[in-house]
């Protein structure tokens, strides 16, 4: 509560150094689909509590789980099947993923262009957390 407070307060103060640094339009970023195999991961931020990526994925993301971490995905664009513990389900521009810790999942790119979405992860993720799982094909 106390937290919510000082971040209410912060926001409505406000701090134009930290207010610049973190207002960008999605369509800011930008990934040349020639200079990458399949996926490209643009770090936006990250701090004890959370990181934030803008992923774009050409073919698709192999079936894993984080032992450590929630996962939230929102697609920006492209379209894609996903599985996301026992369901499998269509995923397009608009759509909005909560991705529990320890819950297997993976996604194949349905469209031509790839599919750019924007991942936070929580706490802080460092790239040790992503454990690959037997394909269910």
């Amino acid at each position: 509560m106390i937290r919510t407070i000082y971040l209410l307060a912060f926001f409505l103060l406000g701090n134009s150094q930290i207010q610049a640094q973190s207002i960008k339009a999605f369509k800011e970023y930008q990934a040349n689909a020639s200079a990458y195999e399949n996926i490209k991961v643009i770090p936006v931020h990250s701090d004890e509590e959370a990181s934030s990526f803008i992923i774009f994925v050409k073919e698709g993301v192999k079936l894993h789980k984080h032992v450590e971490h929630t996962e939230h995905v929102s697609v920006l664009a492209g379209k894609g099947e996903m599985t996301l513990g026992d369901e499998t389900k269509i995923v397009k521009k608009g759509d909005f993923i909560v991705i529990p810790k320890g819950v297997p999942h993976s996604v194949k790119v349905l469209s031509k262009k790839p599919m750019k979405v924007l991942s936070v992860q929580s706490p802080k993720f460092e790239g040790k957390d992503r454990v690959f799982l037997e394909s269910r094909e």
